[in-house]
């Protein structure tokens, strides 16, 4: 694939936050997909993605390494330093990992909402990522011990204090964005979509009547839906997908017509299966603004690129209805329907 010359990013309302059409996701440079990315060439790859017209850039306290548990939002406050004043930037309070829950069979992450925790957060993230204020602040995840209106309300004080512009919340019901909203307006619901993973379509009736936006994350499924894995696919020590269920042996062939819908798409369209995965989304609602990760300069362009692919109505009307009919493996993060 050819080299981008200078900005081909297009951009949309992310409720009042103007952003590039498709963002990046900074996880995978720390955590998660094997052993963390060099550094100077991360640095790199996210000046090339603000020089691409990018401007979304996604990260969390909670996104490190074994050595610096915090180590993506350092990354990415120095990478974006230069740029500032050019790029939206995200990150995420209200979770923790204890990883002793594993031996209950529970799950590590563990919410943690309580106002002094938010204010402790919000400074510390502030101070690693070298910046005064933080555009797009997330609650991670929502906590079942702190009402939503209590955390909207600490939103709101950090507003008024310049501290954050804008705030959402990840992985929320309808019931989370409403009550929340009530209390301080939310600008973006951060959740889990892609064509595997699809039950949260229930939620673009309120956000449509919120003018909230939505940010998609895991919009690959994790990677099955680039086309780039199959059944013999063998993954390095520390990556994450050897044991998610889409990509075992049985799942590949249980997903075999998923990705021959996507490859006669691509050929079609004259791009790739993964282009399609993001403009499938990106044609279906405006406000839909998918944030999908790499650590390669070749797929950062391949996924930028998936803007300019058009999908008009009756097309995603269709693939929709194939999405619906066509058998699907388990996906990692959702339940199986």
């Amino acid at each position: 694939m050819e080299m981008w010359k200078g900005s081909i990013m297009n951009y949309r309302k992310l409720g009042n936050l103007i952003v590039s059409s498709v963002g990046l996701g900074c996880m995978g440079m720390s955590q998660s997909y094997g052993a963390p990315a060099d550094k100077k060439e991360m640095c790199e790859l996210i000046a090339a993605a603000v020089d691409m017209g990018i401007t979304l850039f996604d990260t969390a306290e909670v996104y490190g390494t074994p050595d610096d548990p915090h180590d993506n939002e350092k990354l990415v406050g120095a990478a974006l330093a230069p740029y500032r004043d050019k790029v939206i930037l995200a990150t995420k309070f209200g979770i923790h990992f204890d990883m002793s829950l594993l031996k209950e069979n529970k799950s590590p992450v563990v919410p943690d909402a309580r106002p002094e925790v938010i204010r402790a957060s919000v400074d510390s993230s502030l101070q690693r990522l070298g910046t005064d204020y933080i555009d797009l602040y997330y609650q991670h995840r929502v906590d079942p011990k702190i009402p939503v209106e209590e955390v909207a309300g600490v939103m709101g004080d950090l507003i008024k204090e310049g501290k954050i512009r804008h705030w959402g919340i990840s992985e929320a019901t309808e019931e989370d964005i409403r009550r929340a909203h009530t209390v301080c307006p939310l600008t973006a619901v951060q959740n889990r979509y892609s064509m595997m993973a699809r039950a949260y379509e229930a939620l673009f009736p309120v956000l449509e009547k919120l003018n909230i936006g939505f940010v998609a994350f895991s919009p690959f499924a994790n990677g099955v839906l680039t086309g780039a894995y199959d059944k013999n696919t063998a993954f390095e020590v520390g990556d994450m997908r050897a044991n998610m269920p889409q990509f075992s042996a049985a799942a590949m062939e249980e997903n075999g017509q998923l990705l021959a819908l996507l490859r006669g798409l691509a050929e079609e369209k004259g791009a790739t299966c993964g282009q399609i995965a993001l403009a499938w989304m990106l044609c279906k609602k405006s406000y839909i603004v998918p944030i999908p990760g790499t650590c390669k300069r070749e797929r950062l362009v391949e996924n930028a690129g998936a803007a300019d692919i058009l999908l008009n109505a009756e097309e995603i009307t269709g693939i929709d209805e194939c999405l619906e009919r066509i058998p699907m493996s388990a996906v990692f993060g959702v339940m199986r329907r």
